[in-house]
């Protein structure tokens, strides 16, 4: 899908989300719409809408979420591996900013939700089922180095 650019409508900018499987039907996140997270692939969770479970939803860096709870994240999956099947991880939060980190290294997952506190968490650690809904899309970039900013970088 090409991102309206603003003062750079010569270049093109195409979403790609960071769900490892290639054959997942995706469409760009919208204002308003109501998310859901879930399983894309075998080892990668993100998100769908609830209203086509079977459709990826792509957020842009800097996308705004407001989740209906706080933010439950599975503590194995997170690395908080113990003798015991732990229950989820409630984090404080029910408001999240999408970002994208370890864009370095093609062989990590990259989506991430950013909390008020600054600190992340991959989306491939959020328990399934949490519903949110996109408050905000990032604005169009201005310059050069805000259109380098919303790149996403490619899925492993």
């Amino acid at each position: 899908m090409k991102l309206n650019t603003g003062l750079l409508e010569s270049e093109e900018f195409f979403l790609m989300c960071d769900y490892s499987a290639k054959d997942v039907k995706k469409r760009a996140a919208e204002k308003n719409d109501i998310l859901v997270s879930h399983s894309i692939s075998r080892h990668t969770r993100g998100f769908v809408a609830v209203t086509d479970p079977t459709t990826a939803v792509c957020l842009l860096p800097g996308t705004e979420l407001a989740f209906d709870k706080e933010i439950a994240i599975d503590s194995e999956r997170a690395g908080f591996i113990g003798f015991i099947k732990k229950k989820p991880k409630v984090l404080p939060w029910k408001v999240a900013r999408f970002v994208q980190v370890d864009k370095d290294n093609l062989h990590q997952h990259h989506d991430a939700l950013m909390f008020p506190d600054g600190k992340t968490v991959k989306l491939d650690v959020l328990v399934a089922g949490q519903t949110a809904t996109v408050l905000q899309l990032p604005a169009d970039p201005k310059t050069k180095e805000e259109a380098k900013a919303l790149e996403r970088a490619d899925y492993v």
